[in-house]
């Protein structure tokens, strides 16, 4: 894949699927995911949807529609429940079976079809050769966030989820061998990666399993993708047995960029973080990240993102940061860029663990399914927003477009630490109006970060470089 710009959300700035799953088949890459509501009230409110992009170019991503209803389920013929995380592989018989979870239960569904994105059909619940229910068996813990991995006539399946650090009761992550039939369990469940309760002396201590199983093979490693018991971080451990043997990795992405080297301070926060979850895919040789961000001031209004990975010789990967152009080559700095692109979003009494809905926030006009652009709202004194990457090249002017009754300017910095490089006055308006300034930006690849200063509050919809 050349190296080109890559945009966060990857997905257009008015689709919500969280928990994205993708996977290479047929030289595209499909994302499976839970699928959140604009302005919805709880997790995961809609159908599963599925998106796909050739794997040379992970920006041109095409709309599947509609893959599984929830009231396609038999036990949810009412679409009382909600489809959670789900993950697909490719069965021995050349099918593609969905794994999922309803939020009331603690079994695992799976659905099927003949291709990676058509209409899928429920097929059954994964269950031991006497029938019982994976989950219901005495001693099982509840199942949750199943991911998949099929080689040859077996399929490897992950589960577990929700183990808090004070959780008395879960042990963690849990693999399960299933037949060629893709229900009937073989092998286990046993426990892959530790709970807090189980951790001491595993090498996990401080990044546990909290939920989000991911499972991808690259060479003769199998690497292990999960949400730590910090929840906004995605942290990876690696064995050469699917089972056995699983150590700790590393970090891989936060989305609040908590423990992100080289900026003021490794633990200071650059969004609200929330709960986090994706996997990994190698396409065209790179290997990429997909993980989560908040929106809308919620948890419930949750966007697809995507990092591009550096792996070390060793296999190892090394925590990124979030950023507007994926890890790829940086935007020229020419023309408009949409505020949806913002990577960061800050204050000075930044709750990284609290979101509100009126605090700054990524939003939208209309209502879900609307193809309204996003937005920043609630710019109030002395809030930042950051977009990276671009490679500036003289540039001398920056133009914002705005609304809102703020009587203020936004400053204008590559550097958070320096002083502004320019300012841009605003005026009250209450629809979308441009203004403009004079201002040098140093020719180089530079983070750009807009800070409101003033009275009232300001909404961004885009900045333009000339």
């Amino acid at each position: 894949m050349a190296d080109k710009p890559l945009r966060n959300p990857y997905l257009p700035s008015w689709e919500y699927i969280p928990d994205g799953e993708p996977h290479l088949f047929g030289g595209r890459v499909y994302v499976y995911g839970s699928h959140d509501r604009f302005g919805g009230w709880v997790y995961c409110l809609e159908d599963y949807v599925c998106w796909s992009a050739p794997e040379e170019d992970l920006t041109d991503w095409r709309y599947e529609g509609v893959i599984y209803r929830k009231t396609q389920d038999p036990d949810n013929r009412g679409g009382e429940q909600c489809l959670y995380a789900p993950d697909v592989t490719r069965g021995p018989d050349g099918r593609y079976y969905l794994y999922y979870v309803l939020d009331h239960q603690d079994i695992v569904s799976v659905a099927v079809c003949d291709t990676p994105a058509g209409q899928y059909e429920y097929y059954g619940h994964v269950h031991y050769p006497d029938g019982t229910l994976l989950g219901e068996k005495p001693g099982d813990d509840p199942q949750f966030d199943p991911a998949v991995l099929t080689e040859g006539d077996k399929t490897w399946l992950y589960t577990g989820g929700v183990c808090f650090r004070d959780e008395k009761e879960k042990g963690g992550a849990m693999g399960t061998v299933l037949d060629r039939d893709m229900l009937t369990v073989l092998e286990g469940p046993v426990f892959v990666v530790p709970s807090a309760k189980t951790s001491r002396g595993t090498g996990f201590e401080d990044h546990e399993f909290f939920e989000a199983s991911s499972i991808r093979k690259f060479g003769d490693l199998y690497y292990f993708v999960y949400s730590s018991v910090w929840m906004n971080e995605l942290c990876w451990a690696v064995s050469r047995d699917p089972l056995r043997g699983f150590r700790y990795g590393g970090v891989l992405v936060s989305n609040c960029d908590y423990g992100v080297g080289g900026w003021k301070d490794p633990k200071k926060r650059t969004n609200v973080g929330g709960n986090n979850h994706g996997g990994l895919v190698e396409a065209a040789g790179e290997r990429y990240i997909f993980y989560h961000r908040h929106t809308n001031g919620t948890e419930f209004s949750r966007q697809g993102c995507l990092e591009k990975l550096t792996v070390l010789p060793d296999g190892s990967m090394p925590q990124v940061e979030m950023t507007s152009n994926g890890g790829g080559a940086p935007f020229e700095g020419r023309g408009e860029f949409s505020a949806s692109l913002a990577c960061c979003l800050f204050w000075e009494d930044l709750r990284p663990d609290r979101q509100a809905p009126n605090r700054p926030r990524l939003t939208q006009d209309g209502r879900d399914g609307d193809e309204e652009p996003q937005y920043i709202a609630s710019m109030t004194e002395g809030v930042t927003a950051g977009f990276k990457y671009f490679d500036c090249r003289g540039v001398r002017r920056i133009t914002l477009r705005t609304r809102g009754y703020a009587g203020g300017c936004f400053e204008v910095r590559t550097d958070l630490e320096g002083e502004p490089l320019g300012r841009i006055p605003l005026g009250f308006r209450n629809q979308w109006t441009a203004f403009s300034a004079d201002i040098a930006i140093p020719d180089g690849i530079h983070a750009l970060y807009f800070t409101y200063r003033g009275p009232g509050s300001a909404m961004l919809a885009s900045f333009a470089l000339e």
